[in-house]
């Protein structure tokens, strides 16, 4: 028990070191090779910190561990939002200038909502896997093409934010050393976490759900919240919320996609009974104070402090059901 609590711990800490290098080896290949700023944020960026989330779905269902991978994709988006976006604006107010992010909120949206109607039946198969997949093809592809259209116009605040925010220059062949390094160690971090993670849900008598909802998904989301906190504090606000809005749509096309690609099947009935409409209605109240449908989006900080209070509820209510079915 000692070893598997220690390998969740050092897991997470080696995924967090593993993920940030992997985010700058990539980011500086891209810069050296001409990718405009904004692509490398909305795309490179993005795709490398939910790496972890990835990786962690994708080699959980491969050892049989669908309800992890489904409770991780789902937990992390409800992190995202209610942990991290809180806690980024009890530290600083976030302002919402960027039109990228507007049009990209109701893109999440309508992703979670298309996952829940493929879920309605109470099975992810392999066809609602691929179509999620799919989906995210497609959202890689028109990021691509309004960061390239963006680029060509008078340029947008996330532009801005990102261009400030690339890596100092280096070597290819330094960059390729960390995204290598950085790849081989998210990998090896990840099959440590899971078997962790499954080995300390088992001895304590909990789900591979609910670790997957809040151990697995609060350590896969900690890259999130170091950028999200960091750009907070130096004032990018766009980058800041983009962050938690870019990262939930690849958790809920990408990571959610994997279990019902590699491991299709029926999941626990919990997860459309209060695990879905959680999410969804955070992501509701996120669409409502970022959007801005009459000025400015801004998430202040009584609303930070609104989001993290539902977190710290959420938590408890997963582990006071746990411990009602434990005991019963």
């Amino acid at each position: 028990m000692a070893l598997a609590i220690t390998a969740l711990v050092l897991g997470l800490i080696v995924l967090v070191v593993s993920a940030d290098r992997f985010v700058l080896g990539a980011s500086a290949l891209a810069r050296n090779l001409g990718v405009a700023p904004l692509v490398v944020g909305l795309l490179i960026v993005g795709f490398g910190t939910s790496a972890p989330e990835m990786l962690v779905s994708g080699l959980a269902a491969w050892q049989g561990n669908a309800g992890l991978s489904i409770g991780n994709a789902v937990g992390s988006n409800i992190t995202n939002i209610a942990l991290i976006l809180g806690v980024g604006a009890l530290v600083r107010p976030l302002d919402v200038h960027s039109g990228i992010l507007r049009r990209e909120l109701p893109i999440l949206l309508a992703a979670m909502l298309i996952a829940l109607g493929l879920m309605a039946d109470g099975q992810l198969g392999r066809w609602d896997g691929l179509l999620l997949l799919g989906g995210f093809a497609a959202v890689i592809y028109w990021t691509l093409a309004m960061a390239l259209r963006e680029r060509a116009s008078n340029g947008d605040a996330l532009a801005e934010e990102f261009s400030a925010e690339m890596p100092p220059p280096m070597s290819n062949v330094r960059a390729l050393t960390y995204l290598a390094i950085g790849l081989l160690l998210l990998l090896a971090s990840s099959r440590l976490l899971v078997w962790a993670a499954v080995d300390v849900a088992h001895a304590f008598g909990v789900s591979d759900l609910v670790i997957g909802l809040t151990v697995v998904a609060i350590g896969t989301s900690l890259p999130e919240l170091a950028a999200t906190v960091m750009a907070a504090l130096k004032g990018e606000h766009d980058i800041a919320i983009g962050n938690v809005v870019g990262s939930n749509t690849f958790n809920i096309l990408a990571v959610l996609g994997l279990p019902g690609l590699i491991a299709p099947g029926p999941f626990a009935a919990q997860v459309l009974t209060r695990d879905f409409p959680v999410m969804i209605v955070l992501t509701l109240a996120l669409f409502a104070m970022a959007y801005g449908f009459r000025g400015q989006g801004r998430i202040n900080r009584l609303e930070g402090a609104v989001l993290l209070a539902a977190f710290i509820g959420y938590e408890v209510l997963l582990f006071s059901q746990n411990g009602a079915v434990a005991s019963g």
